[in-house]
């Protein structure tokens, strides 16, 4: 699995992709949420809990799958650095750890763009 071009890419653009889709799911939940307070406020304030915030399942379901994808995400790119062979031995493996860490996605996309596509064009020239 850590060889797979498929799960590489995946977990390498997943967390990019799911960063902009919680936001834009954010924007959908709020929005969702001021029109559900001014439709109550319409109806002479006869406001229930689900009126207003009917839509806080599917947002909640949301986040917990943008956490598990990010952490399988970071999961995976930590083991593939470890038993990268390029890394062993030198000072790299910590700075790689770290910007996954602290970088979060960004740092796994820059992983995969320099330490696996660009390795893989080298090997196929070679």
């Amino acid at each position: 699995m850590l060889h797979s071009k498929f799960w590489q890419a995946f977990f390498a653009l997943a967390p990019i992709f799911i960063g902009i889709l919680s936001i834009v799911l954010y924007m959908y939940f709020v929005f969702n949420l001021v029109a559900d307070i001014e439709a109550a406020e319409a109806h002479n304030g006869d406001v229930s809990p689900s009126m207003i915030l009917g839509n806080i399942a599917w947002f909640m379901g949301c986040i917990v799958l943008i956490i598990l994808v990010s952490l399988s995400s970071l999961v995976f790119y930590i083991v593939h650095a470890v038993q990268n062979p390029n890394l062993k031995g030198n000072s790299l493996l910590v700075v790689w750890i770290l910007l996954f860490i602290f970088v979060g996605g960004i740092g796994q996309l820059i992983y995969w763009l320099v330490e696996i596509v660009g390795k893989r064009d080298q090997l196929e020239a070679g």
